[in-house]
C-alpha cells in the first residue's frame, strides 16, 4: 500500500455524519497515525500499528470502524479490547463523540469493577461496538451474554500493556473465537517478541504503520530538565508549580511507594493532590479519577502502568519526578499535554544519578531537552503576591456589593492596626505560609571534583559515637568527651583519602557527606548535636564520623537518612551553612 499525505479528513472519504462531528470535536487534520491508518482499515486489511498515547490512535481506528457497522443489526459487530477500566470507558467515550450523527448506534463499555448485571441487560437489548477489558470479556463468553458470531472488527488497544499485565492468555482465547474473516487491528507502543507471537498467529498479512520517533514528540510541548538533589526533588516541584501557575498536573514517578510519599508531602504543603497505583481497588481509582477531571484535585500523581488510559484534556504540563526507566516511556508520558494544538510543559527532575538516563532519552527522541533554572524562593514570593494583588483588583472591578464590608478598614483601625499591617495579614491568609525548606544554593546538585577523583583530599580522621571507650581521639590529640561526643575508634587515614575508600557504612547505616570540615573548626560533638537536635533522632544511634580538611562523612541509621536529610540540608552547623548529601560510593 502506498502511503499519501492526507491534509485534511475529507482526503480520506469519510461520511458526512463523521465529518461533522470531527469538525466539532476540533479536528482540522488528520494526524501521522490517521492519515496513514484510516486507509488501511477501511479497505478492509489487518493492520498493526506502533503508536504511542496522545497520537489520534483511538480516531484511527475508530472512525473506520464506525464507517462499516450496520446500523440495522442488533449484533456486536465490532470488539475493542483495551487494558484497563480508564483506558475502555476513554475509548468507549471518544467513539461515541465521533457516532453523535449515526442515530441508532449502540456502544457498551464493559469491564470489572461496574455492575455484570447491568451490562448483560445492555447486551440483550442490542449493542452494535463493545468496548471491554479482557477479563470482563471472558466473564460475559462464559456466561455466553456476548457472542461474536458477527464480530466483522476486533482491536487490540495498547497491547503490549495488556501482555505485561498478563491478559495474553485471556486475548488468544477472545481471538479463537472470533469469526475467521474478521478484520484485526492492533495497536502496540512497542513491537516485542509475545506481540510479534500475536500477531502472526492471529493476524493475516497485516499492514504495518509506524509513526516515526520525530514524530513521538509534539512540539507544542516545552521540556525543560533540572538538576535536582535527590531529597529536595518535592521543593523544586511546588517551587516550579507555583512558578508557572500549574492547574492542572500530572505527576510520574517510578514507584508504587513514591506515589504515597509524594501524595503525602504535597499535601501537607497544601496542594490538592491524588495518587493513583496499582494498589488502588477500582473504586479508589474511580474516585480519584472523578475529583481530578472535576478539578477538585489539581494534581495527579501516578506510575506508568496506572497511567495508561488516562485521558484528561487541557493538562498544563507534565513532571517528571523521576526519570522513566524506559525512553518510550518519556514520550507517553509528555504526550499527556500539548494536545490539540494547546501548548504544555514537560519538566524533568533530575537527580545526579539519573542524568545517563536523561542522555539515552534525548538520543531516542531526537529532541534536545533544555537545562532549566530553579526559580528563587524570591521568584516564587514575588509570583504569589503579583497573583494576590491581580486577585484583589479584580474583585474590586468586578464587585457590586463591596459596600458592605466598607467599615472593615475603620473596625481594624480602631483596633490599632493600620492599614499597611491589614493588607499585609490579608496577604498572609490568603497566600498562605511561605515555606522555604532549602536555601536556593542546596536545592541543585554541582559536579564536585571530590566526587570526579575519589574526594581525595589528605587523611581524614575516624570518630565512633557507638565503640567502646570514654574519650575519642584527633591525630593524636586528646580532648574531653561529653554527651555529644563519639567514643574512640580512630582510623589511620592513610594519603589521598584512603580511608574514604577502604571505609563502607556498616549493614543498616547510610554514609552521609557534610560540606564542612576541620577547615571549619567543627568537633564531633558539633555533627552530633546539630543531627541530633535538627533531626529528632537519638545521638547514640549515629555511627562513624570521619572529618577532613574540607568535608566529613557521617554515618546514620538507614531509616533516619531521609529524616536527617530534610532537617540539615540548608541549615547551619556552629553557625556555618552546610551542604549535605548521600555519600557516593
Amino acid at each position: 500500500m502506498t502511503t499519501e499525505n492526507f491534509e485534511t479528513f475529507s482526503e480520506l472519504g469519510l461520511s458526512e455524519n463523521i465529518l461533522k462531528a470531527l469538525n466539532e470535536m476540533g479536528f482540522e487534520k488528520p494526524s501521522p497515525i490517521q492519515a496513514q491508518g484510516i486507509p488501511a482499515v477501511m479497505q478492509g486489511s489487518d493492520v498493526i500499528g506502533q503508536a504511542q498515547t496522545g497520537t489520534g490512535k483511538t480516531a484511527a481506528f475508530g472512525i473506520p470502524v464506525l464507517e462499516r457497522i450496520d446500523i440495522t443489526s442488533n449484533a456486536v459487530q465490532a470488539l475493542v479490547l483495551c487494558p484497563t477500566r480508564e483506558l475502555a470507558v476513554q475509548v468507549s467515550e471518544e467513539i461515541g463523540r465521533l457516532a453523535k450523527y449515526q442515530r441508532g448506534l449502540k456502544i457498551e463499555a464493559i469491564y470489572g469493577g461496574d455492575s455484570i448485571d447491568r451490562q448483560i441487560r445492555s447486551l440483550k437489548k442490542g449493542v452494535h461496538i463493545v468496548v471491554g477489558t479482557p477479563g470482563r470479556v471472558m466473564d460475559h463468553m462464559e456466561r455466553k451474554t456476548l457472542k461474536f458470531d458477527e464480530v466483522r472488527m476486533m482491536v487490540l488497544d495498547e497491547a503490549d500493556e495488556m501482555l505485561d499485565m498478563g491478559f495474553r492468555e485471556d486475548i488468544e482465547s477472545i481471538l479463537a473465537d472470533m469469526p475467521e474473516d474478521r478484520q484485526t487491528i492492533l495497536f502496540s507502543a512497542t513491537m516485542s517478541k509475545p506481540i510479534m507471537s500475536i500477531t502472526k498467529r492471529f493476524l493475516n498479512d497485516p499492514i504495518l504503520i509506524k509513526v516515526v520517533r520525530n514524530e513521538l514528540t509534539n512540539q507544542n510541548i516545552e521540556q525543560v530538565y533540572f538538576e535536582v538533589k535527590p531529597q529536595a526533588k518535592v521543593e523544586v516541584m511546588t517551587r516550579l508549580i507555583d512558578m508557572y501557575h500549574l492547574k492542572s498536573l500530572l505527576v510520574f514517578c517510578n514507584t508504587k511507594r513514591k506515589v504515597d510519599e509524594i501524595v503525602e508531602d504535597l499535601q501537607l504543603r497544601g496542594y490538592a493532590s491524588e495518587g493513583i497505583h496499582g494498589d488502588l481497588r477500582q473504586q479508589q481509582r474511580s474516585n480519584v479519577m472523578s475529583k481530578f477531571k472535576a478539578g477538585v484535585t489539581t494534581i495527579l500523581v501516578a506510575t506508568d502502568v496506572a497511567a495508561r488510559g488516562i485521558d484528561v484534556s487541557g493538562l498544563d504540563g507534565v513532571i517528571n519526578y523521576d526519570i522513566p526507566l524506559d525512553e518510550e516511556y518519556y514520550v507517553h508520558r509528555i504526550g499527556r499535554t500539548g494536545r490539540a494544538g494547546m501548548s504544555g510543559k514537560a519538566f524533568s527532575l533530575v537527580a545526579r544519578d539519573e542524568k545517563y538516563r536523561l542522555k539515552s532519552i534525548e538520543g531516542y527522541t531526537k529532541v534536545k531537552i533544555e537545562k532549566g533554572v530553579i526559580p528563587s524562593y524570591e521568584d516564587i514570593v514575588g509570583v504569589r503576591k503579583a497573583r494576590f494583588v491581580e486577585s484583589i483588583s479584580n474583585s474590586i472591578k468586578e464587585g457590586d456589593d463591596l459596600n458592605l464590608y466598607n467599615d472593615v478598614l475603620e473596625m481594624l483601625h480602631h483596633s490599632g492596626f493600620s492599614t499597611e499591617q491589614v493588607v499585609a495579614a490579608l496577604a498572609k491568609q490568603i497566600m498562605g505560609v511561605q515555606k522555604n525548606e532549602y536555601a536556593d544554593s542546596n536545592l541543585a546538585w554541582e559536579e564536585r571534583r571530590s566526587d570526579r577523583d575519589g574526594r581525595r583530599e589528605g587523611s581524614g580522621d575516624r570518630f565512633d559515637r557507638r565503640s567502646s571507650g570514654s574519650r575519642f581521639e584527633r591525630s593524636g590529640d586528646r580532648r574531653e568527651n561529653d554527651r555529644y561526643a563519639p567514643s574512640s575508634r580512630r582510623s589511620e587515614g592513610g594519603r589521598d583519602g584512603d580511608s574514604r575508600r577502604s571505609g563502607t557504612p556498616e549493614a543498616g547505616m547510610t554514609r552521609l557527606f557534610l560540606s564542612l570540615g576541620r577547615k571549619d573548626h567543627i568537633l564531633p560533638k558539633d555533627i552530633v548535636g546539630a543531627i541530633a537536635g535538627e533531626a529528632n533522632i537519638p545521638g547514640k544511634t549515629i555511627g562513624a564520623i570521619d572529618i577532613y580538611d574540607k568535608f566529613t562523612f557521617v554515618d546514620v541509621p538507614e531509616r533516619d537518612a531521609r529524616a536527617v536529610l530534610r532537617a540539615m540540608d540548608g541549615n547551619t552547623i556552629k553557625g556555618k551553612p552546610v551542604q549535605i548529601d548521600i555519600a557516593k560510593q
